[in-house]
């Protein structure tokens, strides 16, 4: 099929790319895709390159492309009523069902759910109704917030302070000063080499404890995270670290929210991250697997703790001044009940326990001979590779080299498929749909060999 040349520069004369190298891209120097089908785990493109798509788009389309479901959903609600506004009390059906069924998913100590339209407005959010919480409680001087190096929150101005990766400060002026960062559970790059996970854990739990004290824990109102690391290098927790951290912001009376944009409605093989790792949050974050990707909607859900405090603020002050004019957007909303009834009728929760843990797995068998591959990591359907120079004493190849971004363009390039190189490091990162069967694992594990040797040899 011949390519688009019109499509191909309006995209490159009109079109503001996120994340992306606009130079370049404006000048023609890097490749424009046009994604014009989709179906299971694979997209196709304007040209007719069939791709299997390892990352669901971002991590995001969780019960795979195409399913009509969602889309006649979606359709049926936009004839119906495409729009209005949850303001002063108002709802609609898909809204109030959707905030029923999420509650009956979510661990016990959850109360409401507020909908936004992404993670980074879901999380703007819940660091507005922290501050709103400990002005309330009378704590006015209690509004910082801990984050970790690696973590990925979000890219506003809150939220890019809260992600911890140079790429989302570096000439924005971020982060602001009422967020703190504190050390990533990133086991593989520690600095200390002869720590036991276990001496890991507890000097994470040290240096966040030594945080609080420098800052002063009257100052600082919460810590956020994500049950797994997701961008800054798919790294799932160390044995024992939640336990170990939420026992430090319990001592020091600190919220705790947790960042399940990507782990949220089945990613680790359970419903919820903080279920998997026995999190207790008081705030926990949603979006992409809400609606796998088929309208744009995020939510924070709020703790029976929390909830209490903000229904004492609005008797003490009139209603809360914080809203979105498409918060609880009927179209996602609807979206949302489709999606979240198909994970169930297809039991995708455990299939991406299962198949995913084969994925990770197989990936290990393939990989971890490999002289350049340190490590093979994974959690339900997350799987990363990390890449060095030198395994033996873990030296990291040179960033200008970009080993990482080579393996993801020749994956794509010899066996169509797609993986993200993943910032701050040479790191492979997999995120399929949930849908993956273990054929297709296969398939991504023997083009992703395939593609290292031909990188590294």
């Amino acid at each position: 099929m011949l390519k688009n040349d019109q499509l191909d520069q309006w995209d490159r004369e009109n079109f503001f790319h996120p994340s992306t190298h606009l130079a370049q891209h404006a000048r023609g120097e890097s490749p424009s895709r046009v994604i014009k089908t989709a179906s299971g785990v694979f997209i196709e493109d304007r040209d007719g390159n069939k791709l299997l798509d390892a990352f669901a788009g971002l991590y995001c389309v969780n019960v795979g492309y195409g399913r009509q479901e969602i889309a006649e959903a979606i359709g049926d609600q936009a004839k119906e009523l495409a729009y209005y506004h949850s303001y002063v009390g108002h709802g609609t059906e898909a809204s109030i069902t959707l905030s029923k069924m999420i509650l009956d998913r979510a661990p016990a100590n959850m109360s409401k759910v507020y909908f936004g339209l992404g993670g980074s407005d879901a999380n703007e959010t819940n660091v507005k109704l922290i501050w709103y919480y400990n002005n309330i409680l009378g704590r006015p001087e209690k509004k910082k917030i801990i984050s970790r190096w690696r973590g990925y929150h979000g890219s506003g101005l809150v939220t890019g302070s809260l992600t911890g990766l140079e790429l989302f400060h570096k000439k924005f002026d971020l982060p602001i000063e009422q967020v703190i960062h504190t050390e990533a559970p990133y086991y593989y790059r520690r600095n200390n080499l002869d720590q036991s996970e276990e001496q890991f854990v507890a000097h994470c739990a040290a240096e966040l404890e030594a945080l609080i004290e420098r800052e002063g824990a009257d100052t600082i109102a919460a810590f956020i995270g994500e049950p797994v690391l997701g961008t800054g290098g798919i790294v799932p927790p160390p044995a024992g670290y939640w336990e170990a951290i939420q026992a430090v912001l319990k001592k020091h009376g600190i919220l705790l929210v947790a960042d399940e944009v990507v782990t949220g409605f089945g990613r680790l093989g359970s419903m919820f991250g903080s279920d998997h790792y026995g999190i207790e949050a008081d705030i926990i974050t949603i979006a992409k697997g809400l609606t796998s990707a088929y309208a744009p909607l995020s939510g924070s859900i709020i703790s029976d703790k929390v909830w209490k405090v903000l229904e004492q603020g609005t008797d003490e002050n009139g209603p809360i001044g914080h809203g979105w004019t498409y918060s609880a957007h009927p179209i996602g909303a609807a979206a949302g009940v489709a999606n979240l009834k198909l994970i169930d009728e297809l039991n995708l929760v455990q299939n991406a326990g299962e198949v995913g843990a084969y994925l990770t797995a197989t990936m290990a068998e393939a990989l971890s001979r490999h002289a350049n591959v340190g490590d093979v990591r994974g959690e339900g359907m997350l799987c990363a590779v990390e890449f060095v120079k030198d395994k033996d004493s873990r030296i990291f190849f040179d960033a200008a080299n970009k080993i990482g971004p080579q393996i993801s363009a020749k994956l794509l390039e010899q066996d169509k498929v797609i993986a993200r190189a993943m910032p701050q490091g040479d790191i492979l990162g997999f995120a399929p749909p949930f849908c993956l069967s273990r054929a297709e694992a296969d398939q991504v594990v023997a083009a992703t060999l395939r593609a290292v040797q031909a990188v590294l040899g």
